[in-house]
């Protein structure tokens, strides 16, 4: 990490004189007492003009707002209309008996959303189409991506929004855990929880312990994910989402399940190999286009969209990534290829802290999107709030961005309208390295002053945003 040199403010041309009503940035800067390093750039798309900076070179970690790069990047190499195809296969014939001369396939073709629920649509046309049964082994194929553990190895162990990967994933690759007081104990579930479905699921085991600390154990053991929970921890009752670590044993098995509901027998479901995948469709599910995906990703910022389409944009430009910094590794020369100079990506998602960006960079990628009409109806709006942060009705700024956050990283890349209706294109990233690596592992789901500390940044980011809107105008 290189250190902070001494702070500035640097002007692109005399019309960066603040007025009297806008407030130097270097004056936000300290008001907003985050420490550690800030850096922020904003350019002017229609000349490309740096008008104004603090740090612009320095690279720190983007956090989210990477999935505004991993977006382009997925649509540069799949195109708008891309879907990715989930298939149930056979290797025989259907009988009059219904059943499947051979084996059955459930194929996954790297889609990132899908869910119980469609997961049931498609043994529901199974079942139109007259199976009842098979012959022969179930096999669950997830070879279109490479199998990866975990989005970030250093995440906790039980947070959902660092799942496993593969070819063949569903719910996000996560469990649905439910508790609730039952005498002088809990009755605990984890199921497969969709809008219309909740099926049990038997690759992943849940049991209560008696302690305060830790609040989760994993292991792999048997071929199933076996959690505990800390009683203490439990209170009445309550529910989050687990990570599931076999993803396309987990579909299969969900997908066994609803097949019995609807009549059809199926044993238990094995890993198909790799390379080619014999037989004929019988059913076949579409995701939405790709447009579609990466606007979802951008709203809900989720990370196993933004990874499993990266690797897919990856595979597409002909790489063979077998992790995630490789394929983050491919993006960066692609952004390189474009002008757009990235000092370091791990990942697609930002989720992995040993990214590295520059705000120049990260600002110059918005204006050259900006300029090509992409990503900014992607974007949400950037919410401006009053000094007791409630939304305002009527912002003196409109703005659209994507955020990223980490323990002690805030980062915020996008647009906003200046007086006069000009457009901006802008980066603003902090961050406190060092606070966040003293943190203990018990701390970093709620690390002491992370939320006031971002709250800070977020305050930072609105101050700097007003400043600028005002003080270019077209």
């Amino acid at each position: 990490m290189p250190p902070l040199r001494p702070a500035r403010v640097a002007a692109a041309a005399p019309a960066g004189t603040a007025p009297a009503a806008a407030p130097a940035a270097e004056a936000l800067v300290q008001a907003a007492r985050l420490g550690g390093q800030v850096a922020f750039a904003v350019i002017d798309p229609a000349t490309g003009a740096l008008l104004e900076a603090r740090e612009p070179d320095t690279a720190l970690p983007p956090a989210s707002v990477s999935k505004a790069v991993t977006a382009l990047y997925a649509l540069d190499a799949l195109g708008a209309n891309h879907r990715f195809l989930t298939r149930v296969m056979a290797t025989g014939a259907v009988g009059g008996d219904g059943r499947v001369n051979g084996d059955l396939l459930l194929v996954g073709g790297g889609d990132p959303t899908l869910d119980t629920d469609r997961l049931a649509d498609m043994v529901a046309q199974l079942r139109a189409r007259g199976v009842r049964g098979i012959s022969g082994r179930f096999l669950v194929h997830s070879a279109s991506l490479p199998t990866i553990a975990r989005l970030d190895p250093d995440q906790l162990e039980h947070v959902g929004y660092n799942p496993t990967i593969s070819g063949l994933n569903l719910n996000f690759n996560r469990v649905y855990f439910e508790w609730t007081r039952a005498g002088g104990g809990w009755r605990v579930s984890l199921d497969a929880r969709g809008e219309r479905h909740r099926p049990v699921t038997s690759v992943a085991q849940m049991q209560v312990v008696d302690r305060a600390v830790p609040v989760y154990t994993y292991s792999d053991a048997g071929g199933i994910d076996r959690w505990t929970v800390a009683a203490q921890a439990l209170g009445n009752g309550g529910s989050r989402w687990l990570p599931v670590r076999r993803p396309e044993l987990y579909a299969g098995d969900v997908f066994r399940a609803l097949c019995a509901a609807q009549g059809i027998t199926l044993p238990a479901p094995a890993t198909a190999g790799g390379g080619a995948v014999p037989g004929t469709v019988l059913v076949e599910h579409r995701s939405a286009p790709l447009a579609t995906l990466l606007s979802d990703m951008m709203r809900w910022s989720t990370n196993l969209t933004a990874e499993t389409v990266g690797l897919a944009a990856s595979i597409a430009r002909g790489g063979r990534p077998a992790t995630l910094a490789d394929s983050g590794a491919m993006m960066a020369d692609w952004a390189a290829g474009r002008g757009l100079s990235v000092a370091r990506l791990v990942d697609h998602s930002g989720l992995g802290d040993g990214s590295r960006v520059t705000a120049r960079a990260l600002a110059g990628y918005m204006a050259q999107a900006h300029r090509a009409g992409t990503l900014r109806g992607m974007m949400r709006p950037v919410t401006m709030r009053d000094a007791a942060g409630s939304p305002l009705r009527n912002p003196p700024v409109t703005a659209q961005g994507k955020t990223g956050t980490l323990n002690f990283v805030s980062a915020l890349g996008g647009f906003l309208d200046a007086r006069g209706g000009r457009t901006l294109a802008y980066a603003i990233l902090t961050a406190d390295m060092d606070v966040r690596a003293r943190l203990r592992d018990d701390q970093r789901e709620r690390p002491p002053g992370g939320r006031d500390w971002s709250a800070r940044a977020r305050n930072l980011q609105q101050a700097l945003i007003e400043r600028w809107a005002a003080t270019y105008p077209a």
